[in-house]
C-alpha cells in the first residue's frame, strides 16, 4: 500500500483526535515500519488494519466508519493536489465511471507500484451505476465514502447501496442511483 494512504491516514487521525492518538495507536502496534511513512514509500496492508484497529479501540468509532470519515479526508487532499483531473469531469456519475479506465491510469502514472482495486462497470446511465469493486483488501467503506464526496464536490445527492459479494468485503457491488 502507497505512503500516502498511510501519511494521510496519521494527519487525519492527528486533526480529529490529536497527537497523542497518533503515538498510542503506533505504538500499540506491531508495526515492521515503526510508523515511519513516507508518501512515496510502499508498505503492508497489515500494517494500515493495525492502525485502524487501534483507533477503533481506542475511539469506540467502528473501523468502517473510520473508512467512511478517512475517504473524506482524503477526497479533499485529491481535490487539492489534483483540481485539473476533477475538472474534467461534469457530473459524478461519468467520474465515478471512469475510475477503472481513467483515474486508476492516472494514479499509475505517479504510483507505478500501487495496488489498486478494480472497478468493473455492470450497468450505467445518466442517473444511475452499477459497479462490482474487487480488491485483496476489504476497504470498499474507503471507496463508498470518496463516492460520497464525488457527489457532493458536484452538488449533488445519491442513494449508494452496497451488498457484498464476498462476506470478506473484497468483492462488493455499489449500486448508485442519483437523486
Amino acid at each position: 500500500m502507497k505512503g500516502i494512504v498511510f501519511t494521510e491516514f496519521l494527519d487525519l487521525v492527528e486533526d480529529k483526535f490529536g497527537l497523542e492518538m497518533v503515538d498510542e495507536i503506533i505504538n500499540k502496534s506491531n508495526l515492521e515500519s515503526g510508523g515511519a511513512y513516507t508518501s512515496v514509500g510502499t508498505y503492508e496492508f497489515s500494517e494500515m488494519l493495525q492502525l485502524l484497529q487501534h483507533l477503533s479501540k481506542n475511539t469506540n468509532i467502528p473501523v468502517d466508519d473510520l473508512l467512511l470519515i478517512y475517504a473524506e479526508h482524503f477526497f479533499g487532499v485529491l481535490k487539492e493536489s489534483y483540481p485539473d483531473l476533477l475538472a474534467m469531469y461534469n457530473n459524478p456519475i461519468d467520474m465515478l465511471a471512469s475510475i477503472e479506465n481513467h483515474i486508476h491510469v492516472e494514479v499509475k502514472k505517479i504510483y507505478p507500484d500501487a495496488e489498486l482495486p478494480t472497478f468493473n462497470i455492470v450497468e450505467k446511465t445518466d442517473s444511475s451505476l452499477v459497479m462490482i469493486y474487487k480488491s485483496s483488501r476489504a476497504m470498499h467503506h474507503f471507496g463508498l465514502g470518496l463516492m460520497n464526496k464525488t457527489f457532493e464536490h458536484f452538488n449533488s445527492k445519491a442513494t449508494i447501496e452496497l451488498e457484498k459479494i464476498q462476506e470478506d468485503g473484497t468483492e462488493v457491488k455499489f449500486i448508485i442511483n442519483q437523486n
